[in-house]
């Protein structure tokens, strides 16, 4: 069996039962293929069945965090494994759920990783080991209320620096993790030099308010966050060294618009297993869904829309790999993957009838967590600026 085989496989009895139908999981080597299967089945056995009763709530199962550093998702980017595997990794969280596949995204690839890559000797020895058993948790906070998609060149939060330390003034929203983390990675303009930098600020520290933000229609698990910063004075320590320009910050950001693409690939998985497993159980007319014939062609529409993001997700990889990947390769996945997820949670919530716009089936919580992959590490719109600019060699941004 496939490392993401279908959980119904075993009611179809054919030949193609895994959603994985190009066998991208078979590139791996021997043991990350078997340590791929361990983590799937950890992930639809322990993890699947529990989250649905906290999105509904918009509630975090902090529970489950020792869990999911046992199985190494606290430390992806130290683990030693190919890119192929940390993909397939991310795209199997996801397949359990979208919102935990942010946390351990946004962990790794935006703050264990950016700390390892950038941080002083200081900042390496007091956060990254408890980072990377779950036991400490950061965030991102680069966007502002006022400046999302023109963060680059619009970002208001200042830094000032004085004998005491640096003081940092501004807002930050739709800050992942910001509710509960220890402490926030967050980006400001040196009122000296106006170039935008990166510091570490405790959330215990004075001036440093973070509010939840409510009724999102997805990714209700992630506790995103509105955060204030009043005056928050931070030791001149905790200048991140290696972020003293914004280039360094897009670097981070082309390798999680990568991550993202693995989001989009993964949701599309547990949407043709949650679609299979109804039309294969769910009877009408007299007969079993299944055998319909308008039901087959959304189910091969929704397979065929994963092979397609699955297969870029592994040359881009590839990329990864070889240190041939840019902007736009992650730009164009990421656009690519998740417009085609949305096609694909559409289809599923269709087959599903009445049934797909309750959670107890969990096909609206799938169709509603596509919207934010949709939206989010760069809106499509962006993205797709981005690829037709390395096409065209021409600009159409405002």
């Amino acid at each position: 069996m496939s490392p993401v085989a279908s959980s119904a496989a075993h009611l179809s009895g054919v030949g193609f039962p895994e959603a994985d139908l190009l066998m991208l999981a078979n590139r791996l080597e021997p043991a990350e293929r078997e340590r791929l299967e361990v983590l799937h089945d950890f992930l639809q056995t322990e993890i699947r069945p529990e989250v649905v009763e906290y999105w509904d709530r918009e509630e975090f199962p902090f529970h489950l965090l020792p869990r999911l550093a046992e199985h190494g998702l606290g430390e992806l980017e130290f683990s030693g494994a190919s890119r192929l595997f940390k993909g397939l990794a991310y795209a199997e969280v996801t397949r359990a759920d979208v919102s935990l596949s942010a946390l351990v995204g946004i962990h790794n690839e935006l703050v264990l990783d950016l700390l390892n890559q950038l941080g002083s000797q200081e900042q390496k020895e007091t956060w990254l080991p408890g980072l990377r058993r779950f036991e400490k948790v950061g965030c991102f906070a680069l966007t502002e209320p006022e400046h999302g998609s023109d963060i680059a060149g619009g970002l208001a939060t200042s830094a000032t620096r004085t004998d005491e330390g640096w003081v940092i003034t501004g807002e930050k929203r739709w800050i992942g993790g910001g509710t509960f983390c220890d402490f926030a990675i967050v980006f400001a303009r040196d009122t000296a030099d106006a170039t935008v930098k990166g510091f570490i600020v405790e959330s215990d520290r004075d001036g440093f308010r973070a509010k939840k933000i409510e009724n999102k229609m997805g990714l209700r698990i992630m506790q995103n966050a509105d955060i204030v910063l009043d005056d928050v004075l931070v030791p001149h320590e905790n200048l991140i060294p290696g972020c003293d320009s914004f280039a360094a910050t897009n670097e981070m950001l082309r390798n999680s618009r990568a991550w993202v693409g693995w989001q989009g690939a993964g949701v599309q998985l547990a949407i043709l297993d949650r679609a299979r497993e109804y039309v294969l159980t769910r009877e009408q007319f007299g007969k079993k869904l299944a055998r319909f014939q308008l039901v087959q062609e959304q189910l091969g529409r929704i397979a065929g829309n994963a092979a397609c993001c699955l297969a870029m997700m592994g040359q881009i990889a590839h990329l990864q790999e070889s240190g041939d990947f840019e902007m736009p390769h992650a730009a164009l996945a990421k656009a690519t993957t998740t417009r085609l997820a949305r096609e694909s949670a559409a289809a599923g919530r269709g087959l599903l009838g009445g049934n797909g716009i309750i959670t107890e089936h969990e096909m609206s919580k799938l169709f509603n967590d596509v919207e934010i992959l949709y939206t989010y590490e760069g809106t499509y719109e962006i993205n797709s600026l981005i690829v037709g600019r390395a096409i065209t060699g021409v600009s159409a941004f405002c």
